[in-house]
């Protein structure tokens, strides 16, 4: 079998096991400053990855990440937190084992193609949707079966992998293959591989969210108010863009519930009613209701 880079040897590594703390921590630094110039390599995949998440997802469709391992546990953690900043559960994490592997590990569940294709239906994947499979490797059986459910349901597979290639690069309608080299530790793709893949994932969901609206300027304008901390932060939102006192803005929102809804009935001057209205007229993007209305807002 030819190996892929992410297991080959690191020829910088090689006597890593005796260096002193530093001189390890070091040779991981300079490792990882490899990463951000092999994703900006895949820009434009990335890019179109996103335009047909934010199809699917403008449509009704919810985006599900599958993986397993690191991979699978890196789409579970940026599905699990599209929920607090952006009130969005329109993304979904599929861990090859299921829940209880995201704690202890099951890599046999990796290997099932049949296994991804039922975990899929128990979490209501349908031809609305589309699969974003994650694989180091770019050979899991897991992901491949997704990504043969999806096209039987006639939707699409976007691959993010790290060896050029792959079977799963293959497989998928748009390939996003980053190539970081081999680890620092040989075959420990939670290092470099990881961090390139939540880096991508980040991209993936936030380019998404702020392609729906979920953004204004840039600030987080559709967060989930479920903490003291949040609580803080929408008011201060809410002040900041609205250009009222902060306990002017902690009113409004508190009789609303909503940041968007808060800095519309503010900045329009209108009730809480319309200014839902307003919303749903302009796919729920504040700026296009600033725009429709003519109001100038602070950048």
């Amino acid at each position: 079998m030819v190996l892929g880079t992410t297991e080959q040897r690191n020829p910088s590594t090689v006597n890593i096991d005796l260096m002193t703390s530093e001189e390890i921590v070091r040779v991981i630094n300079d490792e990882d400053k490899k990463i951000a110039p092999a994703i900006e390599l895949a820009l434009p995949q990335i890019a179109a990855a996103v335009d047909l998440i934010v199809e699917k997802l403008r449509n009704g469709g919810r985006l599900y990440y599958v993986g397993a391992g690191t991979s699978g546990r890196l789409g579970v953690l940026d599905a699990a937190e599209c929920i607090p900043t952006y009130s969005s559960d329109q993304v979904i994490g599929v861990m090859a084992g299921g829940e209880s592997a995201m704690f202890v590990a099951k890599e046999g569940a990796e290997d099932s193609r049949e296994l991804a294709v039922q975990q899929l239906k128990e979490a209501g994947f349908s031809s609305k949707d589309v699969v974003c499979g994650i694989a180091a490797s770019g050979r899991t059986p897991f992901v491949l079966g997704a990504f043969d459910y999806a096209h039987q349901l006639g939707t699409k597979a976007i691959a993010v992998v790290n060896n050029n290639g792959s079977k799963v690069a293959e497989a998928a309608d748009i390939a996003i293959e980053a190539i970081v080299g081999p680890e620092v530790v040989t075959g420990s793709t939670r290092m470099k591989a990881g961090t390139a893949d939540k880096m991508i994932l980040n991209m993936l969901s936030t380019a998404s969210m702020i392609r729906l609206g979920k953004v204004y300027s840039n600030w987080m304008v559709d967060l989930k108010v479920s903490n003291v901390k949040l609580v803080d932060r929408a008011e201060r939102i809410v002040s900041q863009i609205a250009e009222v006192p902060q306990e002017e803005a902690a009113r409004v929102l508190h009789s609303c519930g909503d940041v968007k809804t808060a800095i519309v009935m503010i900045k329009a001057g209108v009730d809480e009613d319309l200014a839902r209205q307003l919303l749903a007229k302009n796919e729920g993007i504040v700026g296009k209701v600033f725009e429709a209305l003519g109001i100038t807002s602070i950048r």
